[in-house]
Order: C-alpha cells, then sequence, then structure tokens
C-alpha cells in the first residue's frame, strides 16, 4: 500500500496516510515504507519537508508560536477524526442493512470513545502538547497499517 504525508502550509507534516484506507488529499507527498516508520514512531520532533524536497526532522520546540502549534494541532485532529469516519460509516451501515459488522461492540464503543476524545482534546488542559494527544486504540492502528 502507498503511504503518503500530509504538509500544511509550512511543509509540516500535519499527517500521515495509507492508500486504500484514508482519502489521499491533492498534493499528499507519496513516501517509502522505511521513511514511513521513521516518521509515524519518532514522535520526539517535528518533520517539514525542505526547501530541496527532503523530508527532515526538527526538534519539537523549535516551534514556538503558541497560536501556531494549535493550529498545527487542530489539523492533525481533525485528519485522525476523518481516517476514522470511513469505520464508523460502515458500521452504521452494516447494522443498518441488519448484517454482521466488522467491528465489535467494544471496537467500535473504543472507537467512538476515541473519537469522542478527539473532538475534546482543543479542550484539554495539556493541548497542544503532542505527548498528550488522545491515544487511538491498539486494534485500529493495526487496522489502518
Amino acid at each position: 500500500m502507498d503511504k503518503y504525508l500530509v504538509l500544511n502550509s509550512d511543509r509540516e507534516v500535519v499527517t500521515q496516510l495509507i492508500m486504500g484506507v484514508h482519502q489521499i488529499p491533492d498534493g499528499a507527498l507519496l513516501i517509502d515504507d522505511a521513511r514511513w516508520y521513521e516518521v509515524t514512531q519518532d514522535v520526539t520532533c517535528t518533520w517539514k519537508v525542505d526547501e530541496a524536497g527532503e523530508l527532515v526532522k526538527l526538534p519539537k520546540g523549535e516551534i514556538v508560536d503558541d497560536d501556531r502549534s494549535r493550529d498545527l494541532e487542530r489539523e492533525w485532529r481533525n485528519q485522525a477524526l476523518a481516517s476514522t469516519e470511513w469505520l464508523v460509516t460502515r458500521q452504521r451501515d452494516e447494522v443498518e442493512a441488519g448484517r454482521s459488522t466488522s467491528l465489535t461492540a467494544e471496537q467500535h464503543k473504543q472507537l467512538q470513545g476515541y473519537r469522542q476524545d478527539l473532538r475534546d482534546w482543543p479542550e484539554s488542559e495539556h493541548f497542544p502538547a503532542i505527548e498528550y494527544r488522545p491515544e487511538q486504540p491498539a486494534w485500529l492502528a493495526e487496522l489502518i497499517q
């Protein structure tokens, strides 16, 4: 599966998406599996595409503008919500059609809880500190990778 990075107007990585799982917006940057793994696993930094088109990591402290950090984190939150919308839609459609569901009742409950945590994230006392982001359920990470 092809993997992409979504960048904001300052060429900073906002989120990561997978073809076939997520809707890939125009302008998303295709990356290889090794870089994908590095970007998704290293949360100690901020990722940016430099003037030469190279993906570089910056120390987290380099982004100091609080309004800017809040905007970036809201973008990440919005992408995380969008990336799980298909699961909610599929679950609803399966229930309405009287079919067995792809998610268990417990998984659906966890998914809805995670999505509510994402909605509440901007009001958190720790917002926009990345290390306090809502954690997605482990099974969800496995599903979208």
